[in-house]
């Protein structure tokens, strides 16, 4: 197995949608489909890709979608990070096929480590902790001699279904939940005339429901978007790969809430939600929420239901079970840019360690001259 730095989707697609022949997606965040949308509509031009492939008997059997030129960590040079950002909630590889072995990862870190460009920082995130991805990385960039760090990215709460049909799920949830739910569906049947839709295909009705999508989301607490068509080509993306799940609350004809979902080797991936703060005391974003539930536990019948990214409070009312994900950084101390940055780093960390073990150590004796 040998590694071919490219420098667009273009070079790899081919090989890899032949290698891909029958291949079920595990995650919309480790496909060759989003990692291009996210490289043509949600980075500056200034990103330059570096598309780390594995060639295996003359054909391409995976990929590590990096970029360069979009950071600047370290002094005196660039770093090489994964091809990521706010928009991704999972980083890893492209590998359509069976998995890569062991070694790749080190061949990797080699390859990277052998470049010319000698990059001072790498960086790999958000990463899961259990892959193999994670560990055989943070390994073959330690037997190169950089230095490594794995930094907290965020929590990640999540439902597993186990079986369970859709009233089960609610029977799981606190009382309290169920009975915001139930008051908020009430609160609609008495004050208006409502429905939800959910579009999942491509044509008229989906570019209507982005533009609608679009509306309520400026009009709710969410920072407008930096890449305004990263949004739009991703649902349409999502549509033609059969993953798409873009829900609209409507009141009186008028969207007030929409949220963008993924359904893809049985999850469901809740990843945009807003509603229109004018209409905020309808919690039209709770019933949504839970029809939309409703809908890919007892319809689509996925096994797992995701919140993707964040520690916000309202998750873990509707989700049960909580992971982290992490990132590597590692700094090359050959070059001088990878030592002065990590040496910062490092010092930065272990001064916040020691300042935190003395402020435990002296708050008692503080707090009782105090009192």
């Amino acid at each position: 197995m040998q590694i071919l730095l490219l420098d667009n989707f273009e070079d790899i697609g081919k090989h890899l949608s032949a290698s891909s022949s029958g291949h079920e997606v595990n995650d919309v965040f480790l496909t060759q489909e989003w990692f291009a949308n996210l490289a043509a509509t949600g980075f500056d031009s200034a990103a330059r890709p570096r598309l780390w492939a594995f060639e295996q008997d003359g054909r391409i059997v995976g990929c590590v979608p990096m970029a360069d030129g979009f950071r600047s960590d370290a002094p005196m040079g660039t770093t090489l990070a994964s091809l990521s950002n706010y928009y991704s909630c999972l980083y890893g590889p492209i590998v359509p096929g069976k998995a890569l072995p062991a070694q790749a990862w080190a061949t990797l870190a080699r390859a990277i480590r052998q470049h010319p460009d000698h990059w001072p920082v790498i960086d790999f995130h958000p990463l899961d902790t259990e892959s193999d991805f994670f560990s055989g990385m943070l390994a073959g960039l330690k037997a190169e001699g950089y230095w490594t760090d794995t930094l907290f990215c965020f929590g990640n709460w999540f439902f597993e279904v186990e079986g369970r049909d859709y009233s089960q799920y609610l029977a799981s949830r606190t009382s309290k939940l169920r009975s915001n739910i139930s008051r908020a569906r009430k609160k609609l049947d008495t004050t208006c005339s409502w429905n939800i839709e959910v579009v999942t295909d491509e044509g008229p009705a989906l570019e209507t429901a982005i533009a609608e999508f679009e509306r309520v989301y400026n009009l709710s607490w969410k920072q407008p978007e930096p890449y305004p068509e990263f949004i739009p080509s991703l649902c349409r993306l999502a549509a033609r790969q059969g993953w798409l799940r873009l829900g609209l609350l409507n009141v009186e004809g008028q969207t007030i809430a929409a949220q963008l979902w993924f359904v893809v080797n049985g999850r469901a991936l809740i990843y945009k939600i807003a509603y229109d703060q004018a209409h905020a005391a309808l919690s039209a974003g709770a019933v949504l929420t839970a029809d939309m539930i409703r809908r890919v536990i007892d319809g689509d019948k996925v096994q797992e239901v995701d919140y993707l990214s964040g520690d916000d409070s309202y998750k873990r009312h509707w989700m049960s079970r909580r992971r982290e994900r992490f990132g590597i950084i590692a700094f090359n101390p050959r070059t001088i840019g990878g030592f002065i940055a990590g040496s910062k780093h490092f010092l930065g960390k272990r001064i916040k360690h020691l300042r935190s073990r003395l402020e435990a150590r002296f708050r008692p004796a503080t707090a009782s001259a105090a009192d």
